[in-house]
């Protein structure tokens, strides 16, 4: 199976694989993002050299389409997958051979039965879907518009997902056993006001009010600094509540 829901690797029967060569791997990536599509020859120089490439750039992606389909024949998988098709290169790929389609499907359920009110099962399916990831997407081989277009496009879902399970589990009262898990959100997106709000939201909650309103300085004096602008509005205003005990 082809992973992208962190460093890009290759796992087949127990084993894993992932490329060293940068351009190679970036090449992989490129491919798997447009899995079953043809990428022309013109979007891959650019996706590896930028729009300033070398004299031979032609050439030298040649050279990375051989080290790729010898990688890939190495481990497991049929070279002959990777095609040339004008104008550029094609690679097919089986519905079942990425892990992105698992976590779409997972977040796909979870939003339905999140509107159905059915907030146990769309828990159940966000935190499934979140277990899929392994860290930062594709972080070595980012500098190219369909690269960085896709990893955009995947960190919002992330954030989609990881508000809804929240959202969920307030519903099922699990205040308390949310507030780490914010923690480590906050850290990792520290001008996203969403999760300085559900932090918040869960401190008070579970009676620690102190810390929540601790949380809303943290906030105020990063975005501050960092934006120049003060919090949102539902955040000054949960702030609010919470100093009256509201």
């Amino acid at each position: 199976m082809f992973q992208l829901l962190g460093p890009l690797r290759i796992t087949e029967n127990g084993r894993v694989a992932s490329i060293n060569a940068r351009k190679v791997a970036t090449l992989l990536a490129v491919f798997l993002i447009r899995a079953n599509e043809v990428v022309s020859t013109e979007q891959l120089v650019a996706e590896l050299w930028g729009y300033s490439p070398p004299r031979r750039a032609v050439a030298g992606l040649h050279v990375y389409v051989s080290q790729l389909r010898k990688f890939l024949a190495a481990n497991g998988r049929d070279c002959a997958d990777l095609v040339t098709r004008s104008p550029g290169y094609l690679m097919r790929i089986g519905p079942d051979e990425l892990d992105l389609p698992e976590f779409l499907r997972l977040l796909d359920e979870g939003r339905g039965a999140f509107r159905a009110g059915d907030y146990e099962v769309a828990s159940t399916a966000l935190t499934h879907g979140l277990d899929l990831w392994r860290g930062r997407i594709l972080e070595d081989q980012r500098g190219g518009e369909i690269v960085d277009g896709f990893v955009a496009w995947l960190d919002e879902l992330r954030l989609e997902c990881c508000e809804k399970l929240v959202e969920c589990d307030f519903r099922l009262g699990r205040h308390r056993e949310l507030v780490g898990f914010l923690r480590n959100l906050v850290a990792e997106y520290p001008l996203h006001e969403v999760f300085y709000r559900q932090l918040m939201l869960a401190l008070h909650r579970s009676g620690r009010r102190a810390a929540a309103l601790q949380v809303y300085q943290h906030a105020r004096h990063t975005i501050v600094a960092e934006l120049g602008l003060e919090p949102s509005r539902a955040v000054r205003e949960l702030h609010q509540a919470i100093l009256v005990d509201d």
